[in-house]
């Protein structure tokens, strides 16, 4: 069966691999699980030898679907839908080797859903956003997305020669479980819009880009002391700040509509969306 370049496919052949991600989805825990992009079924089967279940595999290619119709009969339910389209189930577990041109929307679609795990495998530069920490060129909204919803794991790389045809870079294990109790902000839009502005300008120091959201140094002052961020924050730059001190200051910023966002104000904004 030959990969389709129109789908960006790119089969996972390494039985390890396929094992090691299967492993990652717990599947001693009960809990019904989705897989994304079936393909060949190399996962299918690993998860189906550590005793899944309740397995639905979504496979947007009709060719794939059928083969893994045939393959596995009444074992697993096959979904022939794009995985941006497809509502998991609450408490399911999701796993799959994901579309590299796909995987930050379908990840960061995920992550609200507040699932119990996510396992998945990724482009390594996008799993290292997803996990990465204050301090480099890779920490940013993604990263910042990860830890509000829970606690991201970064996990082994896997090179080319685990696919068919060999991609042209490297890809990552990478694993989410979702936190216990309320998120740490009682607005999301209102945080991703704060980490958005601050980010379109992230080398720049907040002492000058706080200002210009807040209405002043004074109010830029008096909000970094209420959310408790580090003594001469007005030196650092966005990337250098934790994710809870954003989770922080997004409850303490008044988020007024402004004027149309342009290219040529990166940190103009909407107002508040419903």
């Amino acid at each position: 069966m030959r990969p389709r370049r129109s789908l960006g496919q790119s089969f996972l052949v390494d039985r390890f691999v396929a094992d090691a991600l299967a492993a990652l989805a717990e599947p001693g825990s009960g809990r019904p699980v989705v897989e994304i992009g079936g393909g060949l079924g190399i996962v299918t089967r690993a998860l189906l030898d550590r005793g899944v279940a309740d397995l639905t595999v979504l496979e947007r290619d009709p060719r794939l679907a059928r083969h893994l119709r045939s393959t596995f009969g009444e074992a697993v339910d096959v979904v022939e839908q794009d995985a941006r389209e497809y509502r998991v189930p609450d408490g399911a577990t999701v796993v799959g080797s994901l579309p590299y041109s796909a995987a930050t929307a379908i990840v960061l679609g995920l992550l609200p859903r507040r699932l119990p795990r996510i396992a998945v495998l990724l482009q390594k530069e996008v799993a290292d956003r997803l996990a990465a920490g204050p301090g480099g060129r890779a920490y940013g909204r993604p990263s910042i997305l990860a830890r509000l919803y829970g606690e991201p794991e970064l996990l082994r790389e896997v090179g080319p020669e685990a696919f068919y045809p060999r991609p042209e870079v490297t890809s990552r294990l990478w694993a989410h479980t979702a936190g216990p109790g309320p998120l740490p902000v009682t607005s999301v839009p209102r945080l991703e819009e704060l980490v958005r502005r601050l980010f379109s300008s992230r080398r720049k120091q907040l002492g000058n880009l706080l200002p210009a959201l807040v209405g002043g140094s004074s109010a830029a002052e008096r909000l970094a002391a209420e959310a408790d961020w580090p003594k001469g924050w007005s030196r650092l730059r966005p990337e250098q700040l934790a994710p809870e001190a954003f989770f922080r200051a997004s409850d303490r910023w008044t988020w007024r509509a402004g004027p149309p966002r342009t290219d040529s104000d990166p940190t103009a904004g909407p107002g508040p969306r419903p």
